[in-house]
């Protein structure tokens, strides 16, 4: 059965299902890669979504790879641009990625601008069919020794708001209107937000309704899955009456809703949290493996062993059945 489309805005039209990339060009080689996109394809879908700073873990080495990878997929498969629907994202403020304009340190028209270039270049392509903000200017990454840090602004999944640490660097109207310019050259379609809060996605929406130079956000990718579900608190009303779509990633909280991380054999070694042990900070914070998230994890499978459907597909339905899917 081939997955289902829908109109995310005018004119573009995307299964219901996307495909990330996060794990294309570290985890997944470009063989695995190539496959894997081939079986997302052919299965009937065409949304896939990328970042500059992907794959991830994140290295100088690697950097970029998970979109050089997708584009070569389209070009060796001969696929037409128009088939698929591209969605990449230009990293927001951190000291952890020197490798990427030189932290980055902030959110600016330069840094959107050139972020936008270098994504299609390694796309090879002469547009983005959207592009994301992967995390908000106002919140700030850096590393404590080898422990990770966060700004007051809860992201990827974190649910604590913290005001003594308030960052802002760059104006929102800046960052508009820098993405609005990337909208007229043709070089993006349509933008949207990524681990946002409703204060941020209010506040972009606010300058848009307000100047007509400034494109309107039609999305917003945050985590949402059993495990994790702040999107539900503030987000779904926000978003449901500002019709702005959820893309939400991590339907199967990075593989810990299927099951292999509390087996008895302590899953297998290639998974990723075992593979890139202690290198997933903001994944292992959010979905922390103690003894109630484990219960909860394990109770709900054995539920689920006893249907004809394959366990993981639920957890994937559980998404679709909200309207702001």
């Amino acid at each position: 059965m081939s997955v289902p489309l829908f109109n995310l805005a005018p004119n573009l039209t995307v299964s219901r299902l996307c495909l990330g990339t996060m794990t294309f060009g570290e985890q997944n080689s470009l063989p695995q890669t190539l496959r894997l996109l081939d079986q997302a394809f052919d299965a009937g879908i065409n949304f896939f979504d990328s970042a500059e700073m992907y794959p991830v873990p994140q290295r100088a080495e690697t950097q970029g790879k998970s979109e050089e990878y997708f584009g070569q997929w389209v070009r060796k498969r001969k696929i037409s641009r128009d088939r698929v629907v591209i969605a990449t994202k230009v990293a927001g403020p951190s000291g952890q990625m020197s490798w990427i304009r030189d932290g980055p340190k902030c959110l600016d028209a330069k840094n959107i601008t050139e972020a936008v270039d270098g994504s299609l270049k390694r796309l090879q392509m002469d547009h983005i069919d959207l592009y994301q903000i992967h995390w908000p200017d106002r919140s700030r990454h850096f590393k404590v020794l080898h422990s990770c840090v966060s700004s007051y602004v809860p992201m990827f999944g974190e649910t604590e708001y913290d005001p003594v640490r308030q960052f802002s660097s760059v104006p929102i109207e800046e960052q508009l209107d820098a993405l609005g310019r990337a909208v007229d050259a043709g070089k993006i379609r349509y933008i949207g937000l990524s681990n946002e809060t409703p204060y941020g996605v209010m506040k972009f929406l606010h300058f848009a309704e307000n100047n007509v130079c400034y494109p309107k956000i039609i999305s917003v990718q945050n985590s949402y899955s059993l495990l994790c579900r702040t999107f539900d608190s503030g987000m779904a009303e926000c978003c449901h009456h500002e019709r702005i779509y959820l893309l939400g990633y991590s339907p199967l909280a990075m593989g810990i809703l299927s099951g292999k991380y509390f087996a008895s054999d302590g899953a297998p070694s290639d998974a990723r949290l075992n593979l890139f042990k202690g290198r997933y900070s903001e994944g292992e914070s959010r979905y922390s493996l103690a003894r109630n998230t484990l219960k909860l994890a394990t109770m709900v499978n054995k539920i689920l062993s006893t249907l004809v459907l394959q366990k993981n597909m639920v957890f994937i339905l559980y998404h679709l059945q909200s309207p702001l899917f």
